[in-house]
């Protein structure tokens, strides 16, 4: 997979990436919870297969071959083998730093681009919400090569989803604090009734509400593919509105935003972020709350990225605890992965729809009447492959389930 440059190194040493991936003592035990090993059942598909990689450039001696950045750029960064690693190898700044070392020898193309722009993301998924383009898009969409990530694309626009209007208390002037509810890019023009549920129930519980402008980004989406700079431009922005917010703790609802959110967004600790689940389940007035009852069957999903990022997996289970008659179905923990992984289910369908179907499977078996989720991609991939089975279960954040059953306006 690395091709040699005559006797000289064909890019620079990079000690800082040699270093980490010298943590790497190629054990193995990540590969079961890898999820592209578990599809492909290569070596180049397993994380030792990519640190191999990354540690061949950091030590400037090859160029990696078409098919190793093709390795490379199937890892959906859901970091289960970091969770697992006894080394404690950090393996996303692996990652990154690999990609981001890469970036120059690999000229983008229009489609990669913009998958990696939340701008550009957001404003399409705004636009094409408005027009109701899901209903039109599809059939242009098979005019396309069924391997084409444009195909893809426009395939996987979801539906427009409702905002829903909840009656809060008006806030008083006694209120417990400041909160600023992180809208993030994509999520604010795809997962607005998660939005507006968490808003109800934090105005609920007394506090004054402040939600960070719509697009506003933690960087996730361009780090992860290698464009540090841009994500530190885009996190540099966010974090300069939350300052000027007045509040001193933001809630991320979204999983996948979590990480980038706490970690660059809010790295000076001027704002602390913090889980929305977790916060609400910590807070006292929370147990005071009354739910209507919902007879049904509800299987959870837990992301990649809420169990090896967020954590808290135990809040969401209280939380859901307080509906009565409300039948909680966890999925099996291994294998996690549904293959979302921010744009990863339009850039690498094949890939994302064995991991997607293979969740799926495990939904249809507990024979759900709804299916939950904290992060908006794992949302929209399920809820397409779902729609694929023409199936009609709703995919829904457990904030908005919960936003829905709420019986008192009051704690």
């Amino acid at each position: 997979m690395l091709s040699m440059s005559g006797n000289a190194a064909s890019t620079p040493s990079d000690p800082v990436l040699r270093e980490l991936t010298d943590q790497c003592v190629m054990c193995g035990l990540c590969l079961p919870h890898c999820p592209t090993y578990r599809v492909a059942a290569t070596e180049a598909e397993s994380p030792r297969g990519r640190i191999a990689v990354a540690r061949a450039l950091a030590l400037g001696i090859a160029d990696p071959t078409p098919a190793a950045l093709e390795h490379l750029d199937h890892c959906l960064g859901c970091l289960s083998c970091q969770k697992v690693c006894p080394s404690q190898v950090r393996y996303e700044d692996i990652l990154v730093r690999t990609r981001e070392r890469l970036r120059a020898k690999r000229p983008a193309g229009m489609l990669r681009r913009l998958l990696r722009s939340p701008a550009l993301l957001t404003r399409l998924a705004r636009i094409g919400m408005a027009v109701r383009a899901h209903r039109w898009l599809p059939a242009l969409a098979r005019r396309l090569p069924k391997k084409s990530a444009a195909r893809r694309l426009l395939r996987s626009l979801p539906s427009p989803t409702p905002a829903p209007h909840f009656e809060a208390p008006p806030v008083k002037s006694s209120a417990r604090g400041r909160i600023a509810l992180f809208r993030g890019c994509v999520a604010s023009a795809c997962d607005r009734d998660t939005f507006a549920a968490a808003r109800f129930l934090l105005e609920t519980l007394g506090y004054e509400v402040v939600a960070t402008a719509a697009g506003d980004c933690c960087g996730a989406l361009p780090r992860h593919a290698g464009d540090v700079e841009a994500a530190t431009r885009i996190a540099a922005s966010t974090r300069h509105g939350l300052e000027c917010s007045g509040a001193t703790t933001v809630l991320g609802t979204a999983s996948g935003c979590f990480g980038d959110l706490r970690d660059e967004v809010c790295r000076d600790g001027a704002v602390r972020a913090a889980d929305a689940l977790a916060f609400l389940a910590a807070d006292a007035g929370f147990a005071q709350l009354r739910f209507r009852p919902l007879p049904a069957r509800a299987a959870l999903h837990i992301p990649c990225t809420q169990a090896n990022v967020v954590g808290n997996g135990d809040a969401i289970a209280r939380l859901l605890a307080r509906i009565p008659g409300l039948t909680v179905l966890p999925l099996p923990g291994q294998p996690r992965c549904c293959g979302a992984a921010g744009s990863y289910f339009v850039e690498f369908p094949d890939i994302a729809d064995a991991l997607g179907n293979e969740k799926l499977d495990q939904a249809a078996a507990l024979q759900p009447d709804l299916l939950l989720t904290t992060n908006i991609g794992c949302r929209l991939h399920l809820g397409n492959g779902l729609r694929e089975r023409e199936a009609a279960i709703p995919v829904l954040h457990p904030l908005a389930l919960l936003a829905r059953q709420l019986d008192n306006s009051a704690p």
